[in-house]
């Protein structure tokens, strides 16, 4: 609806902008025109000019000067001049044409003075008591005969411009409106329907009127996402439907499996060897079941499908514990942590789930000591910037290669080796401390170690959760 607004908007600027341009064009035409004219006065002052060459000699007689002769043949014009009390032509020029009579009345010279002889514009000046007349060609002048007006009309003059301005304009505007009309109201169904197309609504346009082809390829491209989003939701939910099947059917033989495994593991009647076979097995099912588990909370995640159990909780509470944790169970010590933090560091207080925020945490910890079998040291940073708090998790282990880091951030889910060895893989760990991070409105990066290895920094905004 705002696009069909500001379309209407633009349209009306652009009409009132061409008619002002088109009436100062028109003014500066008006004005090229009339100066390139011949001007209203120029025959009356020749007139007069050659009232002043013409010379009366001794013996009555008339010569005109060669000024006089000059202003003839420059206009192509004659003269002639009656005198006062016998109405006839005492003198005229050589170029007199025939038919221009040599006597005339009252009447006639009242006529001739305002308009024509024999169809030769005229104009005159006094000579003395004598009239001087001085004819044009007939395509030189244009003479209004009666030049009367009305009072008021003339008074009122400025009025009436102004008033067929507006009238003008308020036509103009009207005929603008009523043959756009259709036009807006054909474009305006297309605009709200693909102002709809990011919200995912399925719109139909009525293919008629002067956009009918527009309107019909808007049908089959809406038609054609809307088929691809449903195509889209139903793989979606076999994936999610699939890994939660696999899961559940899963789980019950693989605990038959771990608990067997841990039997034999533990009997005294199997040799070291066989003992040592079994705890691999334990181990190995342990990392299945982990690895379920992995799955389905991605998928819940990915699916918004995993509810957020809020509460207040210190995020440096829950890093020194999973730091502890992880410390108690490297019984070898081939990993030794270091837990970095400033003494006088406030608490990192915002309103998460504990138990996904401790889930994070503890995927970088084992995704470290997955990656690095020979073992590593590893540093826990927490740091507190304003607003922001943030824990970085960092080895100098074997670390990543450019190439997976640049697949790693531009992967939604986790990568498979493309060296065809069994050398583990990152990913899956990754992919869930992401979407646990981003479920808690924070930011995670990722990027090689100051020293070697890798390094992971989560950050969260102490005030991201406040409750709505």
């Amino acid at each position: 609806m705002k696009s069909t607004f500001r379309l209407i908007r633009r349209f009306v600027k652009i009409l009132l902008l061409s008619l002002i341009g088109l009436f100062i064009l028109n003014v500066a035409l008006l004005i090229f025109v009339f100066t390139q004219a011949e001007p209203n006065f120029g025959g009356w002052t020749r007139a007069n000019e050659l009232g002043d060459a013409l010379i009366k000699n001794s013996d009555g007689t008339f010569t005109l000067s060669e000024n006089g002769t000059k202003i003839l043949e420059e206009t192509s014009a004659w003269a002639i001049l009656v005198e006062d009390k016998t109405g006839d032509v005492i003198w005229h020029s050589d170029n007199l044409p025939g038919e221009v009579p040599l006597h005339y009345s009252v009447a006639q010279i009242s006529y001739c003075t305002r308009g024509y002889i024999e169809d030769y514009p005229t104009t005159t000046a006094s000579y003395g008591d004598d009239l001087i007349f001085m004819g044009y060609p007939k395509d030189v002048y244009w003479k209004h005969m009666w030049p009367a007006f009305d009072y008021q009309l003339i008074a009122n003059a400025p009025k009436l411009v102004l008033l067929f301005l507006a009238v003008n304009c308020l036509a103009i505007l009207f005929i603008y409106f009523a043959s756009t009309s259709g036009v807006l109201k054909s474009v305006k169904p297309i605009v709200a329907a693909i102002e709809d197309l990011p919200a995912g609504k399925e719109i139909y346009v009525k293919e008629k009127g002067l956009w009918s082809d527009l309107a019909a390829a808007l049908n089959r491209s809406c038609e054609k996402l809307m088929r691809q989003d449903r195509e889209l939701k139903k793989k979606e939910r076999a994936r999610a439907n699939w890994i939660s099947g696999v899961s559940h059917d899963i789980r019950t033989p693989l605990s038959m499996v771990m608990g067997y495994a841990s039997q034999l593991e533990e009997s005294m009647s199997l040799s070291e060897k066989d003992r040592h076979k079994a705890a691999i097995i334990c181990q190995q099912s342990l990392k299945i079941k982990n690895l379920i588990n992995d799955l389905n909370l991605s998928s819940k995640l990915e699916y918004n499908m995993q509810p957020l159990c809020l509460e207040t909780v210190n995020l440096v509470g829950i890093a020194r514990q999973c730091a502890v944790d992880f410390m108690n169970t490297d019984l070898d010590g081939k990993y030794p942590l270091t837990w970095e933090m400033d003494e006088d560091m406030p608490p990192c207080i915002i309103r998460g789930d504990k138990n996904l925020l401790s889930r994070a945490l503890n995927n970088l910890l084992n995704n470290v000591q997955s990656h690095n079998p020979d073992g590593c040291a590893i540093a826990v940073k927490v740091r507190k910037d304003q607003d922001i708090c943030s824990i970085c998790v960092a080895d100098n282990g074997v670390g990543i290669s450019d190439a997976q880091m640049e697949r790693l951030q531009n992967t939604p889910h986790y990568m498979m080796s493309d060296d065809g060895t069994e050398e583990p893989r990152h990913g899956l760990g990754l992919l869930i401390v992401r979407q646990i991070v981003l479920a808690h409105h924070g930011i995670l990066s990722f990027r090689p170690g100051n020293e070697g290895g890798f390094l992971v920094e989560m950050k969260f905004h102490c005030d991201s959760l406040k409750e709505k």
